[in-house]
């Protein structure tokens, strides 16, 4: 297949007009000889994009432990414009997550989105910045729980989420650093904890801004501490919830395109109607793009990432080039998969959108077949 009459983006994160050519189900740098002609005139191609830090979505979540909700998830996902996702856990019970990591190892899905790892949000954080995770689940950092999770998931958790001050945090840190990405989160960490847990290992920062204590002149906090730390990315959800959009530009200046990295943080509520869902075994109430719990409380969004790609362009003043690397060449290398996907490069699967000037999607193709 050839894509023709393009406008191409690169992993110079500029877009270039041209043509792709696809084989086998992979971008190619010879011509496709099969006589499939796709053409993409006055609409943007880019990868498809790489969610690692989602819930659910048309009502299913990944906490059900159904691989059957886990495929709805997929095929959803892939219509919107996400190809690889990551979806995340809740603070649980330790039932559940073996449960949940167990079905994530067996699940061999092959339509929609790929199934490319797995966030474990909890229960290694803090009470005080619980958010909508319940508090009768937290738990000390447990080494050996992580690695028998780990091993009954096949080796997909790509990502750890820990509050570095919690007891023995420090440590945990020390002994998975060379196993899986430690993201510090939910925490109420202070500046020389966070620097500290950075200094050990940890190199990421769970949606900013949420789920700890705000930037202080006086107190930076978590986030002074992932500032000053060149090798740490961000997440941020640019829902037009979570985040002012004055806050997201300011983020975008003091950490730099290449650091940020969009996340949807959805929950099963996504793709349907307001009403009432749950997150985690909570009540949660959705009304437009917020989702909260009964007291208030922000549990999770409502909007896909290409959702909060389209906001964040349009109603926040990130540029296009800087968003889109955000919610695809940055996730794919943060979590190890950037040599398969995240990018249109030749040898890597052809999973791309095609988005016409208003950001909506056209069409998607995964391995080069459009969903």
């Amino acid at each position: 297949m050839i894509i023709k009459n393009v406008k191409v983006y690169t992993e110079d994160k500029t877009f270039v007009p041209g043509e792709v050519s696809v084989v086998d189900g992979k971008f190619s740098e010879g011509n496709a000889d099969d006589g499939e002609v796709l053409d993409g005139e006055g609409c943007y191609m880019i990868p498809g994009l790489v969610d690692i830090h989602f819930h659910g979505c048309v009502g299913d979540d990944f906490c059900d432990a159904r691989e059957d909700a886990i495929a709805n998830m997929a095929k959803y996902e892939a219509s919107v414009g996400v190809t690889s996702i990551c979806p995340a856990t809740m603070t649980l019970a330790e039932e559940d997550l073996h449960n949940i990591m167990k079905t994530a190892g067996s699940y061999s899905g092959t339509e929609g989105a790929r199934l490319v790892g797995i966030n474990m949000e909890g229960p290694f954080i803090s009470e005080k910045k619980k958010g909508a995770q319940a508090a009768d689940h937290i738990r000390k950092c447990d080494t050996a729980l992580f690695r028998v999770l780990q091993e009954e998931s096949g080796g997909l958790i790509k990502l750890v989420d820990i509050a570095p001050e919690n007891d023995g945090a420090i440590e945990f840190i020390r002994e998975v650093k060379d196993e899986v990405v430690v993201s510090v989160a939910h925490t109420v960490a202070d500046y020389d904890t966070a620097s500290k847990a950075l200094e050990e290992g940890a190199s990421h920062v769970t949606h900013l801004y949420n789920a700890m204590p705000p930037l202080n002149h006086r107190d930076p906090g978590v986030i002074g501490a992932a500032r000053d730390d060149e090798k740490c990315h961000v997440e941020l959800i640019c829902d037009g919830v979570h985040i002012h959009p004055s806050v997201v530009r300011a983020t975008f200046a003091m950490f730099g395109a290449d650091r940020v990295i969009l996340i949807s943080d959805s929950m099963r509520a996504t793709g349907l109607t307001d009403g009432q869902y749950t997150l985690g075994g909570q009540d949660v109430f959705v009304k437009g793009p917020k989702a909260t719990l009964a007291d208030g409380t922000i549990a999770g969004s409502a909007t896909n990432l290409m959702g909060c790609l389209r906001v964040a362009v349009q109603k926040m003043g990130v540029p296009l080039e800087d968003a889109v690397g955000c919610a695809t060449m940055n996730p794919a290398k943060e979590i190890g998969i950037f040599d398969r996907c995240g990018s249109i490069t030749p040898g890597k699967y052809a999973d791309f959108v095609l988005l016409d000037e208003e950001l909506n999607v056209k069409s998607v193709y995964i391995n080069g077949k459009r969903q």
